[in-house]
């Protein structure tokens, strides 16, 4: 009779944790506290909710009435189960979720992969404000990534060195941005756009490996700190 009753206590937690918004990613958990008030209170509500269970037999149909009390219950469930894994960040708290369309209307983004640049647009922000910097944004610096590089092929870099500054400078004017953030991975290219950015633009700079797995909360803080 126990293992049924955790089994069924089981399939109600289930229930009660289904998302609600469709396209919810879950995250990798990370170090945290266990609520053991929230981890109780869920428990609490998922044994008043099984009293449905054999109130309602054999056909477990439910009265309207019946119905409000039983879905409440898993209602005040998956609050607390929500809530347990936002402590251990696998979830983002609803006081946490933020329009990043909003917060980074003031920025413009400069970084060197089409590949970044998905993933900006992905986590919301506006592909106006967001510029591919392909090339160094000093031709002096070309010969430092890539000293090897033949003379010849130097014109069309210097052409395309001209380019990204004009597209800086027209997105500046057009957007009147408050900052402008380098996201570049750390390595020579990125340290080189970043410094030339800061020296010309007054730029500021934010280098990272994973750029390509960076998530909304990690943006926004990048954005405060920057």
């Amino acid at each position: 009779m126990e293992n049924i009753r955790l089994k069924q206590a089981q399939n109600l937690i289930n229930k009660a944790s289904e998302n609600k918004n469709q396209g919810l990613h879950l995250k990798k958990p990370e170090n945290g506290t266990i609520n053991v008030e929230n981890f109780e209170n869920l428990f609490k509500d998922i044994i008043h909710g099984e009293e449905f269970i054999y109130k309602s037999l054999p056909s477990h149909n439910l009265s309207g009435k019946e119905a409000e009390l039983f879905t409440n219950y898993l209602i005040s469930a998956r609050e607390n189960i929500d809530s347990i894994l936002a402590d251990f960040k696998v979830i983002e708290k609803d006081e946490d979720k933020f329009d990043m369309s909003s917060v980074s209307s003031k920025t413009l983004f400069i970084t060197t992969k089409n590949n970044f640049k998905k993933s900006l647009k992905k986590l919301g922000v506006d592909v106006q404000r967001i510029l591919v910097a392909s090339v160094p944004l000093k031709i002096e610096d070309m010969n430092k990534i890539n000293p090897k590089i033949p003379k010849a092929a130097m014109k069309g870099i210097e052409k395309k060195v001209e380019h990204i500054h004009n597209d800086i400078k027209r997105k500046i004017d057009s957007l009147s941005p408050e900052q402008i953030l380098v996201l570049a991975e750390d390595d020579l290219n990125g340290q080189l756009l970043g410094k030339r950015a800061e020296e010309e633009y007054n730029a500021s700079t934010y280098l990272d490996n994973n750029l390509k797995d960076l998530s909304e909360t990690e943006l926004r803080d990048i954005l405060d700190n920057s």
